[in-house]
Protein backbone atom coordinates (compact mmCIF):
# COMPACT_ATOMS: atom_id res chain seq x y z
CA UNK A 1 0.00 0.00 0.00
CA UNK A 2 1.80 3.31 -0.88
CA UNK A 3 0.41 6.50 1.09
CA UNK A 4 0.92 9.86 -0.64
CA UNK A 5 -0.02 13.12 1.12
CA UNK A 6 -2.18 15.14 -0.79
CA UNK A 7 -3.95 18.46 -0.02
CA UNK A 8 -7.45 17.78 1.20
CA UNK A 9 -9.97 19.64 -1.85
CA UNK A 10 -13.42 17.86 -0.36
CA UNK A 11 -13.70 16.84 3.75
CA UNK A 12 -12.93 13.51 4.66
CA UNK A 13 -13.15 11.34 7.41
CA UNK A 14 -9.69 9.49 8.96
CA UNK A 15 -9.94 6.05 8.48
CA UNK A 16 -7.70 6.09 11.59
CA UNK A 17 -9.21 7.87 14.30
CA UNK A 18 -13.05 8.40 12.14
CA UNK A 19 -12.78 12.22 12.95
CA UNK A 20 -13.00 14.82 10.09
CA UNK A 21 -10.05 16.18 7.87
CA UNK A 22 -10.93 19.64 6.63
CA UNK A 23 -10.58 21.28 3.18
CA UNK A 24 -6.79 22.12 2.31
CA UNK A 25 -5.55 20.03 5.11
CA UNK A 26 -2.42 18.12 4.55
CA UNK A 27 -3.71 14.09 4.87
CA UNK A 28 -2.12 10.91 3.21
CA UNK A 29 -4.53 8.95 0.76
CA UNK A 30 -4.32 5.81 -0.80
CA UNK A 31 -6.14 4.33 -3.52
CA UNK A 32 -8.88 2.01 -2.37
CA UNK A 33 -8.17 2.50 1.41
CA UNK A 34 -9.33 6.09 1.84
CA UNK A 35 -7.67 8.97 3.65
CA UNK A 36 -6.00 9.72 7.86
CA UNK A 37 -4.24 12.65 9.30
CA UNK A 38 -0.82 12.56 8.97
CA UNK A 39 -0.28 12.39 12.87
CA UNK A 40 -2.66 9.00 12.47
CA UNK A 41 0.05 7.64 10.24
CA UNK A 42 1.56 6.87 13.25
CA UNK A 43 -0.33 4.27 14.48
CA UNK A 44 1.40 0.96 13.56
CA UNK A 45 0.15 -1.07 11.01
CA UNK A 46 1.04 -5.03 12.49
CA UNK A 47 2.76 -7.44 10.33
CA UNK A 48 1.39 -11.33 10.04
CA UNK A 49 3.08 -13.06 11.77
CA UNK A 50 2.89 -15.97 8.91
CA UNK A 51 4.04 -14.32 5.67
CA UNK A 52 5.01 -11.16 7.46
CA UNK A 53 3.03 -8.50 5.40
CA UNK A 54 0.69 -5.97 6.15
CA UNK A 55 -2.21 -7.53 9.11
CA UNK A 56 -4.65 -5.54 7.57
CA UNK A 57 -5.19 -3.22 10.57
CA UNK A 58 -7.40 -1.32 9.39
CA UNK A 59 -9.71 -3.73 7.86
CA UNK A 60 -10.09 -5.88 11.30
CA UNK A 61 -13.16 -6.13 12.89
CA UNK A 62 -11.54 -5.84 16.44
CA UNK A 63 -9.41 -2.00 14.85
CA UNK A 64 -11.90 0.03 17.02
CA UNK A 65 -10.89 -1.93 20.19
CA UNK A 66 -7.43 -2.30 19.72
CA UNK A 67 -4.20 -1.26 21.27
CA UNK A 68 -2.12 -1.79 18.99
CA UNK A 69 0.94 -0.48 21.22
CA UNK A 70 -0.45 -3.08 23.82
CA UNK A 71 -1.64 -6.09 21.92
CA UNK A 72 0.61 -9.18 20.94
CA UNK A 73 2.41 -8.18 17.83
CA UNK A 74 1.55 -11.68 16.16
CA UNK A 75 -1.66 -11.02 14.21
CA UNK A 76 -2.24 -12.72 11.15
CA UNK A 77 -3.59 -11.91 7.94
CA UNK A 78 -6.96 -12.37 6.01
CA UNK A 79 -5.28 -14.30 3.67
CA UNK A 80 -2.68 -16.54 5.42
CA UNK A 81 -6.20 -16.90 7.66
CA UNK A 82 -8.36 -18.13 5.06
CA UNK A 83 -5.19 -20.85 4.52
CA UNK A 84 -6.57 -24.48 4.36
CA UNK A 85 -3.86 -25.17 7.51
CA UNK A 86 -3.42 -21.53 9.03
CA UNK A 87 -2.97 -22.92 12.46
CA UNK A 88 -0.72 -25.16 11.71
CA UNK A 89 1.22 -22.42 9.90
CA UNK A 90 0.68 -19.70 12.86
CA UNK A 91 1.83 -21.92 15.20
CA UNK A 92 4.90 -22.39 13.71
CA UNK A 93 5.88 -19.01 12.78
CA UNK A 94 5.17 -17.88 16.54
CA UNK A 95 7.84 -20.91 17.65
CA UNK A 96 9.99 -19.62 15.03
CA UNK A 97 9.57 -16.10 15.73
CA UNK A 98 10.15 -17.12 19.62
CA UNK A 99 12.67 -19.84 20.30
CA UNK A 100 12.02 -19.92 23.90
CA UNK A 101 8.73 -21.43 23.29
CA UNK A 102 10.49 -24.33 21.43
CA UNK A 103 11.03 -27.30 23.39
Amino acid sequence: MSWRAIPMKFPGTCIVCKKKIEVNETALWAKGLGVKHQACAEVLELNCAVCGGPAGCQQCEFMEDCDRSKVSQLCICKKCYETKDSFSLYQKAVLKQSPILNP
